[in-house]
């Protein structure tokens, strides 16, 4: 049996801090996750459980989105991805009997860590208006209390409908099926809060909002350039891809505020190198830059490349581009050296050794996360980076292209099934030529417009599949005061997490199947289907995940059963759609799927192939460009980067080695030093001496904005880091709250937790 969830919840961290590592996995990657998971599976059950993740006849990894190789590893799994596979495969159990001996308040005065812990959920809960403890409550109970509030609404589009990027192809399809025929386009999910920015930026300039490289496309670049990236921690199994291309020849660029121990040196798990040698050095150049500082440094590497005789593909530019002059003109006015040294801390030595590297190579790849997605001037950043592989034709050209490295597995597989509040005209036809209703036309709510209309009382019920939305959004006291200002609210989930004790006059918890898990489905003929879903990763390959393990309660239904049986609830006869099919032969909605999604024609056939099948992109497949120009666009935007008064530092929210996005596996962060404690903030040492805190003092963290209006989060134990200078760095959700709601990104509308202004405060007397 696993071990039991942990007796108490600890008030307080206690951070103990060591010195930072320089390289990632390796034998202690290994040791932690196999500890981690016969804690909570047993031994017998970790062994069957980890030996089918991401297997062609296993079921997709819960954690993030990067793709499986042609042939994977018998162990294609990572430490982070065994913890995620360790906690929804868990023994734990989250009963009504848990329930009844704990009420709301004190759930709500419980650590997120502590929540998560406590195990599976196993029935239907629901808390009553005025109540203080959920009860269990029946289906059809459940389906008519979410009928009673929607069809009670003035208007569809007081409904929100979230959804988190784990949900499958199969669910998300319905669910947005569900929502639109409901009648609104209040489609929030979490690609709001992470790369949203990619997609505008992508979308405007080359026609598609994903990335243009398959993985076979890094083994045959001659550079690689990871920026605002963790791999490491946040994608593991990419420093594979990054060490077969090193082997292949490849040079590595990181580019990050904080020295990353995966991109320093990788010990491979699944080589006896990697076990107990010295593993591989991945890093050939380390760009140190100053937070929101990039795209001063890709617009000076531009400029290196105009200003270079030979540098330019000057066919491609003519053949495939639009607006080249323009930009020329801009970026070659924009030539003050001071100020890129000001935006980027870097060295004038640096950035020209990364222009003799970017010159030197043919084939390039530029691969990002949220630390370029998540600032105020993101949108413009990504537009440079596309700029700088434009000029020398890199893209639609083996080995090279952009790489935006997506969290949640299946977050891109959601909006490719419709799950955006700003749907394509064309998709909303195919919607209404195959369903027979007419979808809304007007665009829905985003993340922080979801939080608005909740605060404001223009929405009034709240519906989330999967995810954590009160600790995953900024601004936690407006969100939270948000949050209990709706009729309902309603979470599908695993497990226990703060949004379930965060709640509206009403709320519902419904227990959904997880990944892991067998979905046996019995039909009008009385006859049982084992049913397999569908995910998209970061790189645009569909395949099928199939889960092995009995239902950790027989209580549990799958998020597509739940959709359809809702929408059935909700809509009644008037829908033409057969939700009961659906709910029962997935093969059905994959049929409709085709129909309506391009690149899934003859869905069922090919997702049936090992290793499924790549969606068709555009650039990549043949240097065509679905935008309004018909060609790739390049862009001129004015460079930016975050102003910081003296005497202040600016902050990057991010996650720990024993955190995925909100869910804390851990108090600990391995590769950073940091043990026991999540409430840490991350200075340099000059900084830190400079306002007198020493390694261990105790500061308030307070962020500071132009309206006058400061935010505290208080107790952080200040740990002398090598940061950038300037720059500072603590996790989240504990900073959240530094974040106005209003603080985002332009155009994307994404929180730009990555770029906060804030002084410290010493905090315990010292």
């Amino acid at each position: 049996m696993a071990g039991k969830p942990p007796a108490s919840d600890p008030v307080q961290d206690a951070p103990e801090v060591s010195a930072p590592q320089h390289s990632a996995v390796g034998l202690p990657a290994l040791t932690h996750a196999l500890r981690i998971s016969q804690q909570q599976m047993g031994v017998r059950r970790t062994a069957l459980t980890l030996l089918r993740v991401n297997q062609q006849d296993g079921f997709d990894c819960p954690g993030c989105a990067w793709p499986e190789p042609d042939k994977p590893h018998t162990a294609e799994f990572c430490e982070n991805g065994a913890k995620a596979v360790a906690e929804e495969a868990t023994l734990r159990r989250v009963t009504p009997d848990f329930f009844a001996a704990h009420s709301v308040a004190d759930l709500a005065d419980r650590s997120g860590y502590w929540l998560g812990q406590q195990g599976r959920l196993t029935h239907p809960m629901y808390l009553a208006e005025g109540a203080d403890h959920y009860v269990p409550v029946s289906w059809e109970r459940a389906f008519d209390l979410v009928g009673e509030e929607l069809t009670a609404l003035d208007s569809p589009d007081e409904a929100v409908f979230y959804t988190s990027g784990r949900t499958s192809n199969e669910a998300a399809f319905l669910y947005q099926l569900f929502a639109r025929e409901f009648g609104t386009n209040n489609l929030p999910d979490c690609s709001n809060m992470c790369h949203e920015s990619s997609g505008s930026a992508l979308t405007e300039t080359l026609g598609i909002g994903k990335g243009s490289v398959l993985l076979e496309d890094l083994y045959q670049a001659d550079l690689i350039i990871v920026a605002g990236q963790n791999p490491g921690t946040n994608h593991p199994r990419m420093l594979t891809a990054l060490e077969k291309a090193k082997a292949g020849g490849a040079k590595i660029i990181s580019i990050n505020p904080l020295p990353e121990a995966g991109l320093e040196r990788f010990k491979n798990p699944q080589t006896p190198r990697g076990l107990a040698g010295g593993g591989t050095a991945l890093t050939d150049l380390f760009l140190q830059v100053r937070l929101g500082g990039d795209q001063a440094l890709f617009r000076a590497l531009n400029r290196l490349i105009l200003n270079t005789d030979g540098a330019l593909d000057e066919d491609f530019i003519r053949a495939h581009t639009h607006g080249f002059e323009e930009f020329a003109q801009a970026a070659r006015a924009d030539d003050d050296g001071d100020e890129t040294l000001a935006a980027t801390g870097l060295t004038r030595e640096e950035i020209g050794r990364a222009g003799e590297m970017v010159l030197a190579s043919r084939r390039t790849i530029v691969c990002w996360a949220m630390g370029l997605t998540q600032h105020k001037h993101s949108v413009p950043t990504i537009r440079e980076v596309v700029n700088f592989l434009l000029l020398r034709g890199n893209i639609g050209r083996p080995g090279a292209g952009v790489c935006p490295v997506r969290g949640h597995s299946n977050v891109q597989g959601d909006r490719t099934m419709g799950i955006f509040e700003r749907p394509a005209p064309a998709f909303l036809d195919a919607l209404e030529r195959e369903f027979g209703f007419a979808p809304p036309r007007e665009h829905g709510l985003d993340v922080v417009r979801a939080i608005r209309a909740l605060r404001d009382g223009q929405a009034k019920v709240f519906f989330a599949m999967g995810g954590n939305f009160v600790s995953a959004t900024p601004d936690t006291d407006v969100t939270e005061a948000a949050m209990r200002r709706a009729r309902l609210t309603v979470h599908v989930s695993t497990k226990l997490n703060r949004s379930h004790v965060i709640t509206g006059a009403r709320a519902l918890i419904l227990p959904t199947l997880g990944r892991t898990e067998r979905d046996v489905r019995r039909g009008p003929d009385g006859k049982s289907a084992e049913q397999f879903v569908t995910v998209e990763d970061s790189m645009g390959m569909v395949h099928a995940s199939r889960g092995r393990l009995e239902p950790a309660s027989s209580h549990l239904l799958s998020e597509t059963a739940i959709v359809a049986r809702l929408a059935r609830r909700v809509l009644g006869e008037r829908s033409r759609t057969p939700w009961e099919e659906f709910a029962q032969d997935y093969a059905a909605i994959r049929d409709r799927i085709a129909q309506v999604v391009p690149g899934f024609e003859d869905f069922n056939t090919k997702v049936a192939r090992p290793g499924g099948f790549a969606l068709p992109h555009a650039p990549r497949d043949s240097r065509s460009f679905p935008t309004a120009t018909g060609k790739a666009n390049f862009t001129a935007a004015p460079v930016e980067y975050p102003a910081v008064p003296e005497g202040r530092l600016l902050l990057q929210t991010l996650r720990s080695h024993d955190q995925y996005n909100t869910t804390i596996y851990g108090l600990s962060d391995r590769y950073r030093g940091i043990k026991n404690g999540r409430r840490v903030v991350l200075v340099h040492p000059d900084d830190a001496r400079e306002r007198g805190l020493a390694d261990g003092a105790y500061a308030d963290l307070v962020s500071e904005w132009t309206d006058g209006s400061e935010r505290r989060a208080a107790g952080f134990r200040v740990v002398h880091y090598p940061t950038a200078r300037g720059c500072a760095a603590a996790y989240y959700p504990e900073t959240n709250v530094l974040i106005p709601l209003d603080h985002t990104a332009d155009t994307s509308n994404t929180p730009a937790a990555k770029s906060v202004v804030i002084r410290l405060e010493s905090a315990r007397g010292d």
